[in-house]
């Protein structure tokens, strides 16, 4: 549990307390988080104790017993809010290269991918480096092939978009298969998985994702003759079962009708402990918000944790939490979900209108700075918070330097120790400040069911 942080002349014993002192208590906060590794032992205990955290497993229901568990020792009103979410399990998957040696490819099933007939199945692959490569081919060099979709990574939200629909272009032009690069920048023979999309009504396709180097390596031979591929996938898609979000706050002293959201996602893949995606999220939002549970004076907005359940494979988790509160009034929301690299600042999100007031928030970034955080610009929240941005909340993503992220990103590669305790606290702090912000100062943006044109009180 988190101390009680000591600011004086926050509260005088039989007296409304008085305006908090916002530098003041935000110094505060800052010296408190620098001097804890508090999250750096929850993650431990989350990673080493439960391990990967996969939709619809126990070890995620005992992932989320944890986290309330830990709320409530750190003083925060805690509950479980059911979610009815998909379940897929992944099962056995290999591929090997035919011909003279044969050799096996390291894969990794796409989260939702369907199965390959008993036995598996042979066929000939077709290499492609686009859509428009794709879509230049004739039906008849797709149909009854397995497509590899050799994109190199030059961005994840373009290069992701292959692992997304690779599948469904497939299936549209009588692919049996598709194998897609893994969606990283740099590779040690280590095939990432992912969800893939699939379209309501239709058998999904096996799918998997393969190795940088074995991408590349079916581009060289398939260039230079006929290359055939034996490919087994046992994934297995199962009815929807039950999961939940766990929710802890600490009700604001004057406006608690308004609420601060901390979010992250508490599932993981199956592989790996999840412990950047997102480990390292969970437990810094679930210290930031003991630290404010920690001062003597509640802020005067509810600040509310949540961590969500389904993100990796559906987004259950936020869907559901935003049509369960939807008739509240979501003030400002903050998510952390890309690793635990040093903080950098913060996205700003305020939905449809794309310039939000950067100046408004020149406090938070004063703060920031000591952190080397201070980067604020406009840009996604985060997928978990995503419904309630479009809702009218303003939002807050949390940026990380990422550049050894993609590299181990939903991998068995994705472990605790590659977390350092420094990063972690420098990330704790920031989203300790920027939560003390939501809660404490003026809105970002409209509040949800403001009238346009008229100040917000």
């Amino acid at each position: 549990m988190t101390p009680s942080i000591a600011l004086a002349g926050l509260a005088l014993a039989g007296k409304p307390p008085p305006p908090p002192d916002l530098d003041a208590v935000a110094a505060g906060l800052l010296g408190a988080a620098l001097a804890s590794d508090e999250a750096y032992r929850e993650l431990a205990a989350l990673c080493d104790g439960i391990g990967h955290r996969v939709t619809g497993s126990a070890a995620l229901d005992r992932a989320i017993d944890w986290g309330l568990a830990e709320m409530t020792a750190d003083g925060l009103s805690t509950r479980r809010e059911p979610v009815t979410v998909p379940i897929w399990a992944r099962n056995e998957a290999r591929a090997t290269l035919l011909g003279s040696p044969a050799r096996d490819l390291p894969i990794l099933a796409l989260g939702r991918s369907g199965a390959t007939p008993a036995g598996g199945i042979d066929a000939e692959v077709v290499v492609v480096g686009s859509f428009d490569e794709y879509k230049a081919l004739p039906d008849a060099a797709v149909a009854g092939k397995i497509v590899v979709w050799d994109v190199p990574f030059t961005d994840y939200g373009a290069t992701v978009a292959y692992r997304w629909a690779g599948a469904i272009e497939g299936a549209k032009r009588g692919a049996v298969a598709s194998l897609v690069r893994s969606v990283t920048p740099e590779s040690l023979s280590t095939p990432h998985t992912g969800v893939m999309g699939v379209e309501e009504g239709k058998a999904p396709l096996p799918a998997a994702a393969l190795t940088v180097e074995d991408s590349m390596t079916l581009r060289r031979l398939a260039a230079a003759g006929p290359t055939r591929v034996h490919l087994e996938i046992n994934a297995r898609e199962m009815p929807d079962g039950q999961s939940a979000n766990a929710i802890g706050e600490r009700l604001g002293r004057e406006l608690p009708e308004e609420i601060v959201v901390l979010g992250c996602h508490l599932d993981s893949w199956d592989v790996g402990q999840g412990a950047q995606d997102d480990g390292a999220g969970c437990v810094m939002v679930m210290e930031a918000a003991a630290l404010l549970a920690a001062l003597p004076v509640a802020p005067r907005r509810t600040v509310r944790v949540v961590l969500f359940t389904n993100e990796e494979s559906g987004g259950a988790g936020g869907k559901a939490y935003q049509a369960a509160h939807a008739g509240e009034r979501h003030v400002g929301v903050l998510e952390a979900d890309t690793g635990a690299g040093a903080p950098l600042g913060f996205r700003v999100d305020v939905g449809a209108d794309d310039r939000p007031d950067l100046e408004g928030l020149a406090r938070l970034q004063r703060w920031l700075e000591p952190l080397g955080a201070g980067r604020l610009e406009p840009g996604g929240a985060g997928a978990d918070v995503g419904p309630l941005v479009a809702a009218g909340s303003a939002g807050l993503g949390l940026i990380n330097e990422m550049s050894g992220y993609w590299r181990i990103h939903h991998t068995h590669a994705d472990t605790f120790d590659k977390v350092e305790p420094a990063a972690l606290r420098f990330n704790t702090a920031a989203v300790a400040l920027a939560a003390w912000w939501l809660a404490e100062g003026d809105p970002i943006g409209r509040l949800p069911g403001a009238v346009p044109g008229v100040e917000p009180p």
